[in-house]
């Protein structure tokens, strides 16, 4: 088990808290998400966490894929599903790069809050261009801390004596950089705060 993996499985059993403290935020992804979904979709939700979003959006695609890194997580979220009855969600311990999900195989890609905390953003990208159909959809949310600088330093500090993960400071036009170079076409590009950037983004495959 890596250090991400050992602190997101730390944080599992509070991550909904979090998550109702910016509930609005949530709920105005969710609302923009279902615009670009289909009922014919094949959907991966890549880091689902606890499911927030992946069980929101159940009605509106044919079946998720939803991985994440932490077990503990996809223990959180498979009850949830359970719970409410959901059934076409498949929640998986597991990443991105798992052998059993092959190219062409997905009509839209979700990574929420994801991006950023990855080691090598380019190879994700060309991971996800390559897992998605012909003109199939990445939707995510990605925080560009490098936009603010009082901001950046906090959240470094904080990630280097281990209290938050390592976390990659975005600026936009880094960000439009790295979906440009994954041969995406961007859709639509929205910020959703003012005082923490955090760019609501749909993209097509090229």
């Amino acid at each position: 088990m890596n250090k991400s993996e050992k602190f997101w499985d730390k944080s599992a059993y509070k991550f909904d808290q979090e998550g109702k403290k910016d509930e609005q935020t949530y709920i105005k992804i969710i609302d923009r998400t279902k615009k670009y979904l289909k009922t014919s979709d094949t959907v991966l939700d890549f880091g689902c966490g606890t499911g927030l979003i992946s069980n929101e959006i159940a009605d509106n695609v044919k079946l998720n894929h939803a991985i994440d890194i932490s077990s503990k997580m996809i223990e959180i979220a498979n009850n949830k599903a359970d719970n409410r009855k959901i059934q076409n969600i498949e929640y998986t311990h597991s990443t991105i790069f798992d052998d059993r999900y092959k190219s062409g195989s997905f009509d839209v890609i979700l990574a929420f809050y994801i991006l950023h905390l990855l080691e090598d953003n380019q190879k994700t990208i060309q991971r996800i261009n390559d897992l998605l159909k012909p003109g199939g959809l990445i939707i995510s949310v990605i925080p560009c801390i490098g936009e603010k600088i009082f901001l950046n330093i906090s959240l470094t500090l904080l990630s280097k004596i281990g209290l938050i993960p390592d976390i990659k400071s975005f600026k936009v036009n880094e960000l439009e950089d790295l979906i440009a170079d994954g041969n995406f076409e961007t859709i639509e590009n929205e910020s959703l705060h003012q005082s923490i950037p955090q760019y609501f983004i749909v993209a097509k495959k090229i």
